[in-house]
């Protein structure tokens, strides 16, 4: 067996008072593809820091192989310090290596490599801390969510790159498909201590239950054993003074044992509150349309939504995924044709850019934005602080501002706030960003049972094989087509994955023949301004007050005696009332255009 390149032994480390890894060992050999999992919040980016040498353990040791070249990519990229893209991507070849590589790189990520590197988005600038990544070809990869903010033709892409690797990589990732197409060994970081599996991912579920139910087991036979023993001590005969002595020192430290037995971490119970059921048709879209300029998001396309229908949207950046979900369910008239939703409607959302979550507002607030300790879910009545543990949240964390917490947990309390929602029609745009493995199985499980309808917008493949019924996928220039099934049953239908986008001399998306060669080379890409910027925040707060103020008057309006007792204050709720969905409209309209270019520039227009 070869030498090993890197060793980490016996590793301890922790923050503040919790540790959150007391004995981590990893060993990564030559030509290894490990994937490295756990629950979010188990140590899995912290471990792989330490192996990359960013941070070193409080105990343990860590090991690199005299001349082994490791490259390591941060989950937020700092650009800072460069005038181009290019220079960031090449300062991190060493000498020999290819600098043709970067310029390629950046190509299929769609990154312009002369753009300054403080006008990119999040997105691009996670894409260019890719490409100075894989660019020098090191001996060992250590890679932290390479796919976050990739759409599905640069996942595609990314997988067929790595899969021709010959070196050894160490991925930590929650896109199921990702890790089983990649990984050949994984190690399992769980309460503070690694386990290692010589197989790829594709095997670690069936084990992970395994080894639970052995600690089950474990667990049932040293309680056993304790009441064996405290029954001998109870009515046992005596025998020397020394062995009883010894027998009570034994049955302390099983009770010891058994007191400091540490189980898994909990799983998230998630439970929808669905309403009344909804019409047998649900949404009838005919022949839709709508552009933004010469930009043609949808063209002509007539659909059927029934209920109990999961549709999946796929398509690469910038398709107009988001925008196409908002013409089905009426937040957004078309230029073209109509759209007509079916009776007893009731949507929750839940946004991909969690924009319903007001970073100052406390745990508790979100999840009862009314106030109170209880909250109505699925028909019962439950503490606000037990429908907190119900997502993962201590006690402790009621308090916690929004803008403190994990992107897992504002992940988590999304989802918490959508499915208390009484609802008929579910819309998921992206749920699957920053959920843990676990969790995704019980959201499954959740879309799989709900009675009423599903739209949902991701790139996680395994999850819309497991959840849609149908998928809608973009072929290019608004062309939507639609397919039985999930996203692999789509790909069989149409002999490809979705192409990316590729920009013609019109400035119109195209489709691109080959999704590897989608990103052509851009000129400096433009970017948002300041005052674009702060209404893309501030808009969505402003659009909420409005929308609460409209509640209001409309809940005024709705008293049948207001018109006879109080004529005036009728007229003036009412001119109000159209004053603010006038106002409303406009901001609806700006907020979109705003996220329209947003969406662009990280999908890598110019």
């Amino acid at each position: 067996m070869a030498a090993p390149l890197l060793t980490l032994d016996a590793i301890a480390l922790t923050f503040g008072a919790a540790p959150l890894l007391t004995s981590a060992d990893l060993i990564v050999r030559d030509g290894e593809r490990i994937g490295l999992v756990g629950r979010n919040g188990s140590g899995k980016s912290s471990f792989l820091k330490i192996a990359a040498g960013l941070v070193e353990a409080d105990g343990g040791r860590r090991f690199i192989h005299p001349g082994s070249t490791v490259r390591y990519l941060p989950q937020e990229p700092d650009l800072t310090g460069f005038d181009s893209v290019i220079d960031y991507v090449r300062a991190g070849l060493a000498p020999g290596d290819d600098a043709y590589r970067a310029d390629y790189l950046l190509e299929h990520l769609g990154v312009p490599g002369d753009a300054d590197p403080a006008s990119l988005s999040g997105g691009e600038a996670r894409r260019a801390a890719l490409a100075r990544t894989l660019a020098p070809d090191p001996d060992i990869l250590l890679l932290d969510e390479p796919t976050n903010h990739l759409d599905l033709p640069a996942i595609e892409w990314l997988e067929s790159e790595l899969k021709a690797r010959k070196g050894a990589m160490v991925l930590i990732s929650h896109d199921r498909r990702f890790l089983e197409n990649l990984t050949r060994q994984t190690v399992w970081i769980d309460r503070g201590e690694t386990r290692r599996l010589d197989k790829g991912f594709a095997h670690f579920e069936a084990w992970r239950d395994q080894v639970f139910e052995e600690e089950q087991a474990e667990r049932h036979k040293l309680a056993r054993q304790i009441a064996r023993e405290e029954d001998w001590m109870r009515y046992g005969v005596t025998a020397r003074r020394k062995r009883n002595v010894r027998r009570v020192g034994e049955l302390a430290d099983l009770k010891s044992q058994l007191k400091n037995w540490r189980g898994p971490q909990g799983a998230a119970v998630l439970t929808v509150s669905e309403a009344d059921r909804s019409g047998k048709q649900v949404i009838e879209a005919r022949s839709i349309s709508k552009s933004f300029g010469e930009r043609v998001i949808v063209s002509g396309l007539t659909l059927k939504v029934a209920r109990g229908d999961r549709i999946a949207l796929a398509g690469p950046n910038g398709a107009g995924k988001t925008t196409l979900i908002k013409l089905l369910t009426g937040e957004l008239e078309p230029d073209e044709g109509s759209v007509r939703l079916g009776a007893q409607l009731e949507i929750a959302s839940l946004d991909q850019r969690r924009a319903a979550l007001r970073p100052d507002w406390t745990v508790t607030e979100a999840i009862a934005p009314g106030g109170g300790e209880r909250i109505t879910v699925g028909g019962s009545v439950k503490h606000v602080a037990a429908y907190m543990k119900d997502f993962l949240f201590a006690p402790e964390q009621a308090r916690t501002p929004v803008h403190a917490l994990s992107g897992g947990e504002r992940a988590r309390l999304m989802l918490a706030r959508a499915l208390a929602l009484p609802s008929n029609l579910l819309v998921l745009d992206e749920p699957t960003n920053d959920l843990d493995l676990e969790t995704l199985d019980l959201l499954e499980e959740l879309i799989s049972d709900y009675a009423g309808t599903v739209l949902l917008v991701s790139h996680d493949r395994d999850f819309i094989d497991r959840t849609a019924t149908a998928t809608i996928a973009w072929e290019g220039d608004g062309d939507w087509q639609v397919y039985a099934g999930g996203y692999t049953d789509m790909v069989a239908q149409r002999g490809a994955g979705v192409s990316a986008r590729m920009i013609g001399p019109a400035g119109a998306a195209q489709k691109s023949d080959a999704a590897p060669k989608a990103a052509k080379p851009r000129q400096r890409s433009a970017k948002l301004s300041f005052k674009d910027k702060h209404a893309l925040e501030t808009l969505p707060g402003e659009i909420e007050a409005i929308a609460s103020r409209v509640g209001e008057i409309e809940a005024a309006l709705a008293d049948p005696e207001l018109f006879s007792k109080q004529a005036d204050r009728f007229a003036a709720l009412t001119q109000e009332l159209g004053a603010l969905q006038s106002d409303k409209d406009a901001k609806e309209e700006r907020w979109l255009e705003l996220e329209m270019k947003r969406e662009a520039l990280e999908a890598g227009e110019p």
